[in-house]
């Protein structure tokens, strides 16, 4: 393989992994965005998509113009000085509270899943987090490099398992379409939260492209691999009755399907609960060396102490009041990114 080919799918699979998470793993993220509009869902997954492959792409291609090294700079180019100052405290908020929210989730599923301690769930991920960091964006691109490829291939061994039950299913019925608008703005409301959380990694992703014919094939495999795995996961999820019911749906149809695929099933939410986590506390410790002074040592310790104590609190209230108001953010990225002309 040339160093080319695998800087562009190196590219494409950290974007992968940044964006996915466990809420993506457990399906309900999916079904609160797309499955509840029925099959209007799979029209929201390609707009997404779309948004994922043009504005993702140019996001790092603007970065590396700018020679941006983490979101902060990135912010205060496209937001101004006084502004950007605001969204990135939201930023930082943010990224604490889901690195919190990634790192209780992974002690949950050892909890309940493998039947361990919670806290070696924990204290476990920590260490590998440590060493993943301490190689900094090299440490990233091999850790998605090996998890992607996992995750593609269960969302295809997913759907092809429910190929008979979603066999007499219309894809498409035409009242999903009309009398709710809301399922118009839920792709958008996607692609602007998953964007602006996952410019924590692609900024500085961007100056890792030896040029930019490799950040656009990267981007655009990236987005193309995010669309094909959302298009999967829907089609299972549409296929499995009141799914609205459920609080982790995935789990209700591999429970089903024996004791291997629920075993990978494990290793893809928690390798995707890591993607994210990583992605996070890389984008944190970027932020944060530009502003105090401090050694990268001391400030990646200092996260993974202040998100290990937060783990152990957990962060739901503070996190559902703060989502709206990032949500809002998030949309007005879009907007900024999308009108943003590139120079």
């Amino acid at each position: 393989m040339s160093s080319r080919l695998k800087q562009i799918l190196q590219i494409a699979a950290t974007y992968i992994g940044t964006v996915v998470g466990a809420g993506f793993a457990t399906g309900r993220e999916i079904v609160e965005f797309f499955t509840r509009y029925g099959s209007a869902g799979f029209v929201g997954i390609l707009i997404s998509g779309f948004l994922f492959i043009v504005i993702g792409t140019k996001l790092m291609i603007m970065a590396k113009r700018l020679g941006a090294t983490s979101f902060d700079e990135m912010n205060q180019y496209l937001f101004g000085a006084v502004a950007s100052r605001i969204v990135n405290v939201l930023m930082l908020i943010m990224l604490f509270g889901v690195t919190g929210v990634m790192l209780s989730g992974a002690g949950a599923l050892f909890w309940e899943q493998l039947h361990l301690p919670y806290q070696m769930g924990i204290l476990l991920t920590l260490l590998v987090t440590y060493f993943v960091m301490k190689k900094g964006i090299d440490g990233i691109l091999w850790t998605n490099s090996l998890i992607v490829p996992i995750m593609i291939f269960f969302s295809i061994v997913l759907s092809v398992s429910m190929f008979d039950l979603s066999s007499g299913r219309q894809l498409f019925v035409e009242r999903d379409f009309v009398g709710d608008w809301r399922w118009i703005v839920s792709p958008f409301a996607y692609a602007a939260f998953n964007l602006t959380l996952a410019q924590a990694v692609l900024v500085p992703l961007s100056r890792e492209a030896k040029d930019e014919s490799v950040i656009k094939w990267g981007g655009f495999l990236g987005g193309l691999g995010l669309t094909f795995i959302l298009i999967n996961s829907q089609y299972v999820l549409y296929s499995v009755p009141r799914v609205m019911s459920y609080e982790i749906p995935i789990a209700e149809i591999v429970g089903s399907l024996g004791v291997v695929v629920h075993y990978i099933f494990v290793f893809v939410i928690y390798g995707e609960i890591f993607s994210t986590l990583i992605g996070n506390i890389f984008g944190l410790a970027g932020a944060l060396q530009r502003n105090v002074r401090l050694s990268n040592q001391v400030i990646l310790i200092a996260l993974m102490t202040g998100s290990y104590l937060l783990s152990q609190v957990g962060y739901s209230e503070l996190l559902h009041y703060l989502y709206p108001v990032f949500g809002l953010i998030a949309i007005i990225f879009l907007g900024v990114v999308s009108a943003k002309k590139l120079t």
